[in-house]
């Protein structure tokens, strides 16, 4: 096995041979991915500070890529991710709409999805200044994309309505908006569903194909013959190998769509 420093080391140079399924499924290796993104904090406009974790490619100038926790917040798993998203060559960063929170049971994940749902206005503008802070920043080619999982994949579609997303990836998110409120998408849509999901269902993501149809907007949707989550190695319900038929397509949608140049 690697030693942790040479984890750190492979992550932060952008270099590392592991499989980002094998850094996840594993608390040491995700511990130190998450090691090597770093705290960023800004305002919202109503005084609010709010944070997120950045990771940083090895190439600049490069495209970037905002990232949507699941309902559990901002933990080690999804600036795992976002170090991976360094890795192969975008600015990731990974935002927090659970202000600091990190839930270990579903219970608690609940009470803070409920709290966003309370105050969704926080969230639209949390996304979208993360969204704008990214196009802005001296190392961006200009270039946003935006990808969630479950909570986050639902709210990766939200950012994408609020303010211009070159490239929208959600994983297994509520997609239940009409085709009025779609017209503000800005560029493509990616999305993966799972056959077994009883919230994400068939008749809801049907419903979605049917709406971003009438508004004229670009969807490719898949379907897996799995459960809700089946992309996280820590979920019971996790799918190996259409966890990574997705990553792969995932990857290869937003390195056309954000002009990753490798």
């Amino acid at each position: 096995m690697l030693a942790r420093r040479d984890v750190i080391k492979g992550l932060g140079m952008g270099l590392t041979t592991l499989p980002l399924a094998t850094v996840l499924a594993n608390p040491a290796l995700v511990r130190a991915a998450a090691d090597t993104v770093q705290q960023v904090e800004s305002t919202l406009p109503s005084g609010k500070t709010v944070a997120a974790a950045l990771a940083m490619p090895a190439t600049l100038p490069a495209p970037a890529v905002v990232l949507i926790h699941e309902w559990w917040g901002l933990n080690d798993q999804i600036k795992a991710v976002a170090a991976d998203f360094a890795a192969q060559g975008y600015i990731a960063l990974a935002i927090d709409l659970m202000d600091g929170k990190v839930a270990t049971t579903p219970e608690e994940a609940k009470a803070q999805t409920a709290a966003v749902g309370a105050d969704p206005q926080t969230a639209i503008e949390t996304c979208t200044l993360w969204t704008d802070w990214l196009r802005g920043h001296k190392d961006s080619t200009g270039k946003v994309g935006s990808c969630g999982w479950c909570f986050g994949g639902g709210w990766s579609l939200n950012t994408s309505l609020a303010t211009p997303i070159d490239a929208t990836v959600i994983y297994y998110g509520r997609v239940t908006q009409s085709a009025e409120e779609l017209a503000a998408l800005n560029g493509p849509v990616l999305g993966h569903f799972a056959t077994k999901d009883n919230f994400i269902n068939a008749a809801m993501v049907n419903g979605f194909i049917e709406q971003m149809g009438k508004a004229g907007k670009s969807l490719t949707v898949y379907w897996y013959e799995a459960d809700h989550a089946f992309a996280n190695p820590t979920s019971s319900r996790y799918d190996q190998e259409d966890a990574a038929s997705a990553w792969d397509r995932t990857k290869g949608f937003l390195a056309q769509n954000l002009e990753l140049k490798i």
